[in-house]
């Protein structure tokens, strides 16, 4: 690992010296600005005019809404049976399966068990499993492939979702659309439910497992072998390769270069740098930080992330709590204002109702990913012999990532606007100005906890920090199980892939937010095109693997309760 670090270090060193060049931020930004207006114009291509309304948009709404009705809401009704499963309350069904333990060959149905019953059961069970001289760790380890536990795949794939697309993303869409859309943001955090429910379904069904146990998924398995399965093998493969690329661009995009470009924002903010290369160097800490990280694979990015996400997301949650309770008399007032300004909007230039439904919706898809599939890569590595476990466990992270969590910065916004500070809809580039000072992104949800916290904008820092640092880590994995799909699973691609990466992390702190955003909304929306293809022809696979789980927990339940 050291020798790695090393070399990460040594072929960063030239670009340490260029980044001594006054100005620096600002010419990586416009180096990097027509890039980004390149793909975002070829990403965002409009099948309505006035207001814009892109194609990608109407089709991750309509896939939803579409997956939503077709599995009779599983949102709904299977929210607490993903509650369940990540608790690990079905742990033993998922290890051994469902039929082995309370079948004819399991436990009679009406045995009393007690928990040292159920262990005796299990050594015994693999006891019986040992044959032809197999050992029992070994037919452990094989009874059901995977690498982490739900927790921590649901920890590392939130960590993926749960960053500065829930603080800079929501400050962004109302600072553009007002306080109505963030209902639109909630409406499309509920239908992407279901949608993370099909795509990682899928994503655990059709994963790798390579020799030494090292699980291999995504979109880009179940494109290649679902396809493959139901015929289209060429057209399969061509659709996995255009989603590795895809993916590739959005690891170096919204999981990573926004990410930087967020973290700098509140650094600079919080210790007034002003210097033309203050984002460089805040960039070489980060991918420092970073590099550490990440040579260490799923297992050590699953044990960071399920510390940093929940302690990070539980105090950013309880800080909201603290000042939507100070300020108890305004709530219904700013509940009441998304609400009527959804439907009915004041002084946005974004286009009426629908351009405002149109930016809930964008930053909504860039925080919680639902449709690009990129979830799927980090539950794919789960422990179970039930695919559509995970797929409920999935369901949870829009509800988390969205419902939750963005709906409570934006009502810290709203409350903290009742003062007039700023003008909803502005020049229509995001930027707001209070007392003559350019905010945006972040640095207005830091603001906005500033009034109510003292010394809050150093707790925010510190939460956009470590918010981009988890985010950037889980995509960071995410884009490289895309690029070894493409080149191959050896360590010079890995080393390849980690540079590049690491690079992007300097860039998303030099440029600008605009540049940044365009560019990581192109990439991360680019995924869509490819994962809907998969989607929509193997969601059949998905309800039968919803029920064979099903079944699987009714099973349980009645041996234990007869």
């Amino acid at each position: 690992m050291k020798y790695r670090l090393l070399a990460f270090f040594a072929m960063l060193l030239p670009i340490l010296s260029f980044g001594q060049e006054k100005g620096l931020d600002e010419k990586i930004d416009e180096a990097f600005q027509p890039i980004s207006d390149f793909f975002s114009n070829i990403i965002f291509f409009n099948v309505w005019h006035d207001p814009d309304i892109p194609f990608v948009l109407l089709l991750l709404v309509a896939s939803a809404l579409f997956f939503t009705i077709y599995f009779g809401f599983p949102n709904i009704r299977f929210f607490g049976t993903a509650i369940k499963t990540v608790r690990g309350k079905f742990e033993d069904i998922e290890k051994h399966g469902a039929k082995e333990l309370y079948g004819e060959d399991g436990i009679a149905q009406g045995q009393d068990l007690t928990n040292v019953d159920m262990e005796d059961h299990l050594v015994s069970l693999e006891n019986d499993l040992a044959i032809d001289g197999d050992i029992v760790d070994t037919i452990r380890d094989e009874s059901s492939d995977g690498e982490v536990s739900h927790f921590q795949a649901l920890a590392t794939a939130v960590s993926g979702t749960v960053g500065n697309g829930n603080i800079a993303g929501v400050a962004l869409a109302i600072a553009l659309g007002g306080p109505g859309a963030t209902f639109w943001m909630i409406i499309c955090g509920l239908l992407g439910m279901s949608t993370k429910f099909v795509e990682c379904t899928l994503g655990v069904q059709f994963r790798d497992v390579g020799k030494d146990g090292t699980i291999y998924g995504g979109p880009m398995y179940y494109l290649s072998k679902g396809l493959k399965q139901k015929g289209f093998k060429t057209f399969g493969k061509i659709c996995a390769v255009i989603f590795s690329i895809f993916c590739i661009g959005g690891s170096f995009g919204g999981g990573n270069a926004a990410q930087s470009n967020q973290a700098t924002v509140v650094l600079k903010q919080l210790f007034n740098l002003e210097s033309t290369a203050a984002g460089f160097w805040i960039g070489i800490v980060l991918a420092i930080l970073v590099g550490i990280i990440i040579v260490g694979g799923i297992k050590r990015i699953a044990q960071v992330t399920e510390k940093v996400v929940p302690f990070m997301a539980l105090m950013y949650i309880l800080a909201c709590l603290y000042i939507m309770g100070a300020n108890f008399s305004l709530l219904d007032d700013a509940i009441s204002l998304i609400f009527t300004e959804a439907f009915n909007p004041k002084a946005i230039s974004v286009g009426g109702v629908i351009g405002v439904l149109l930016v809930g919706f964008r930053r909504a898809a860039f925080s919680n990913e639902a449709g690009a599939g990129s979830a799927s890569i980090a539950h794919s590595a789960v422990r179970t012999k039930y695919s559509a476990s995970e797929g409920l466990v999935a369901l949870l992270e829009p509800f988390i990532d969205t419902v939750l969590i963005c709906t409570m910065t934006a009502l810290v916004i709203i409350i903290f606007n009742f003062g007039g500070f700023f003008e909803y809809g502005g020049d229509g580039t995001g930027a707001i100005f209070i007392d003559g000072v350019s905010y945006e992104g972040s640095g207005i949800t830091s603001k906005a906890f500033h009034e109510y916290i003292p010394y809050s904008n150093i707790f925010l820092t510190v939460a956009v920090v470590l918010f981009a640092v988890s985010t950037m880590i889980s995509w960071s994995y995410y884009g490289l199980q895309s690029w070894k799909f493409l080149f191959g699973r050896g360590k010079a691609a890995d080393l390849t892939y980690k540079f590049l990466f690491l690079t992007f992390v300097i860039i998303g702190a030099a440029a600008s937010m605009k540049s940044i955003w365009d560019f990581s909304d192109a990439m991360i929306f680019a995924m869509v095109f490819p994962n809907m293809i998969g989607l929509f022809f193997l969601f059949p696979i998905v309800k039968k693997q919803l029920n064979r789980y099903l079944d699987a927990i009714k099973l349980k339940k009645d041996a234990i309760e007869n």
